[in-house]
């Protein structure tokens, strides 16, 4: 043997045997062991740095293979007792596995020691810790105190020969699990040569054995087809019965399965050893599809339903109030849905895609069930859906929420989501019904407001005759910014959905308002002509036409998206204006038209009073003109001077 220790003085490290010593052959192949050991050991150590955790120990030269044999073959105990442990210690008691050399010096402190062996025992490459793995567990060196360590300092006992690195790899899988896809290819286990009874095969289904259970399955099927092959004709019925026993027990395996599969994604940990198996029948039934004995059904396709009842069974499952008990049912159900929804992502994402070949495509296949039951589900909601605030929840929902970051496009989804579309799988014309009824419902609402805007009029103006206010010595009401803001409410609201929706919506705003004018001056005559022939009555007047006015200027503005619409909303507007020009003409008319009859007599020479009557009045349709607001006031007062002079 080399000679490895070179200082006499050096502490020795003599591997005992226990009385039990091997053949020659063991020895010999100990040694030879042993030899290529302390090579690779030598050839670590020249460029691995000392380390705290390493030991140092050299061979003595008298140690046997024999010794060596015998010492590896029987695991010592932990070596991390300190030198100065008493000769009691169970470390002793073992037969003297170790002997360790006494401390001539009582005074120094007694722990151990660094040795001047060679450094790094137990830092390898990963080839050498495999080569020397059987060894490193059979050998416990313990640390010896180093006489020739000036400086008396003790190293931390090594209480274990694993390298570092091994430590640190079983410390980090301690903390994190690391998963990795299971083969696309796999080795079939042995198929009975006779399989089990048709009861106790289903009794292994039922049980969730399902190895097992398919491995009988398989050889009974071999059977049947042997049997089928050499055309038993003395036993047909025993040929059917096999057959049928077949069918119902692949049923049974079937059935099985999808329950498995379909209850994985709630609970993925009970379910991720099974889920393992389900995956191999799957693939060893899809190759045997041709051949006799098995189910017509394809096994791919019955997981991938079995996967959108999952799906489904999950959506169902979110909490949905009746509409009669929370106003906003809608908006917390569709809420509640897409956090469900990321969270069962993310379960597939990161234990139950872990569980089948990458073939499976298992995200994708989660992903696009719930494009499809979701998209289903929808339909049911909208069918519940009459409001508008609900509709808008909906299409706010579908167009814009599914899509983003909080669930589809969620952070934790990626980068697995990066190929795969976002898009629900909606019925045909689903969308388009759905904008049209949320389309029809803003025309409703907007009905309903433009109802109010002339209840509040009553209510605040004609019910109590007050006078109208002025803005810029202009006559107005609160009537065209009350309608003007509900209008571009709407209209921002279906800006944030889509930018289509929201053409849509301004020409329902538009056909709506084309209503209103006629709507409007009917109402106004209702309340206000009973005011007739009072100055309050053309004032009123005067304050509706400035007040359209202003309504179809904010309506020009959709000119370039809905011409057709804003022109309809400009002819009802002009009409309306005009009639209220009418009914100033003809007050002007009635108020002073016997006046000036009056004056074409002789009358006239001895009495000024229709005189100073007439230039009264002018006065105050000057005053009248001057509450008016263009363009209107310069048709209007050409208009009564036309009059004067006719008359």
């Amino acid at each position: 043997m080399d000679k490895v220790s070179e200082n006499p003085d050096e502490d020795r490290v003599s591997l005992q045997s226990n009385g039990k010593m091997a053949t020659e052959g063991a020895v010999k192949e100990n040694l030879d062991i042993m030899k290529k050991f302390r090579k690779s050991m030598k050839m670590a150590t020249k460029q691995s740095p000392l380390s705290p955790k390493n030991s140092k120990v050299k061979f003595n030269e008298g140690t046997t293979g024999s010794e060596i044999g015998s010492a590896s073959s029987h695991p010592p105990p932990s070596p991390s007792l300190s030198a100065s442990s008493p000769a009691t210690s169970p470390q002793k008691k073992i037969l003297g596995f170790f002997q360790k050399k006494e401390d001539p010096n009582p005074q120094k402190d007694k722990r151990l020691t660094r040795s001047n062996t060679d450094p790094n025992f137990s830092r390898f490459s990963d080839s050498l810790i495999k080569k020397g793995e059987s060894i490193r567990r059979s050998l416990r060196f313990p640390q010896r105190r180093d006489d020739n360590d000036k400086r008396g300092r003790a190293m931390p006992p090594i209480t274990d020969a694993k390298s570092s690195a091994e430590m640190a790899a079983e410390e980090e899988d301690g903390e994190m699990d690391v998963f990795e896809e299971i083969d696309e290819l796999y080795t079939l286990p042995e198929i009975p040569h006779t399989p089990l009874s048709v009861m106790e095969i289903n009794k292994l289904i039922v049980n969730e054995v399902l190895e097992e259970a398919h491995m009988n399955l398989l050889a009974l099927r071999l059977e049947f087809q042997q049997d089928q092959e050499q055309s038993v004709k003395d036993c047909p019925v025993e040929l059917c019965t096999k057959e049928k026993d077949l069918n119902l027990l692949y049923r049974d395996l079937m059935n099985k399965i999808s329950s498995i599969v379909r209850d994985s994604n709630s609970f993925p940990a009970r379910n991720k050893g099974l889920l393992v198996h389900v995956a191999r029948i799957i693939q060893e039934e899809e190759k045997r599809a041709k051949e006799p004995g098995g189910l017509s059904d394809s096994w791919m396709n019955a997981w991938k339903e079995a996967v959108r009842q999952g799906v489904e069974a999950k959506v169902k499952s979110v909490h949905l109030d009746h509409k009669e008990q929370n106003a906003s049912w809608l908006a917390v159900h569709l809420g509640l849905l897409g956090k469900a929804i990321v969270e069962d992502l993310e379960t597939v994402k990161r234990d139950l895609r872990w569980s089948y070949p990458p073939s499976f495509k298992v995200f994708s296949t989660y992903v696009k069930s719930y494009h499809r039951v979701v998209g289903l589900h929808l339909k049911k909601l909208e069918q519940q859906a009459t409001e508008l605030k609900d509709l808008y929840q909906l299409l706010d929902w579908i167009l814009n929420k599914y899509k983003s970051e909080m669930i589809m496009g969620s952070l934790s989804l990626q980068p697995d989501m990066t190929d795969e579309s976002t898009d629900l799988l909606l019925e045909e014309d689903f969308l388009k019904h759905l904008k049209e009824k949320y389309c029809s419902r803003i025309k409703e609402d907007m009905r309903t407001a433009l109802g109010r805007v002339i209840e509040l009029e009553n209510e605040s103006i004609w019910r109590d005759t007050k006078q109208p206010e002025k803005d810029d010595n202009f006559l107005k009401s609160e009537l065209p910014m009350d309608i003007w803001t509900k209008v571009k409410g709407y209209i921002l609201h279906s800006l944030r959905l889509h930018a289509e929706l929201e053409q849509r919506v301004i020409s329902s705003l538009l056909e709506e308002l084309k209503n209103f004018p006629k709507r409007f001056e009917t109402e106004f005559q209702s309340h206000c002509s009973a005011l007739k022939p009072q100055q309050l009555w053309t004032e009123y007047q005067i304050t509706y036409i400035n007040s359209f006015t202003v309504l179809q200027q904010h309506m020009e503005g959709y000119q370039g998206s809905c011409p057709d619409e804003v022109e309809g909303f400009r002819k009802e507007v002009k009409w309306l204006i005009e009639r209220l020009l009418q009914g100033l003409e003809k007050q002007f008319i009635e108020d002073v038209e016997s006046y000036l009859r009056r004056m074409m007599t002789r009358k006239w020479l001895t009495s000024d009073d229709d005189f100073n009557y007439l230039h009264r009045r002018i006065e105050l349709l000057s005053e009248q003109s001057d509450l008016m607001r263009p363009p209107h006031v310069q048709s209007y007062t050409c208009r009564m001077w036309s009059i004067i002079l006719n008359l």
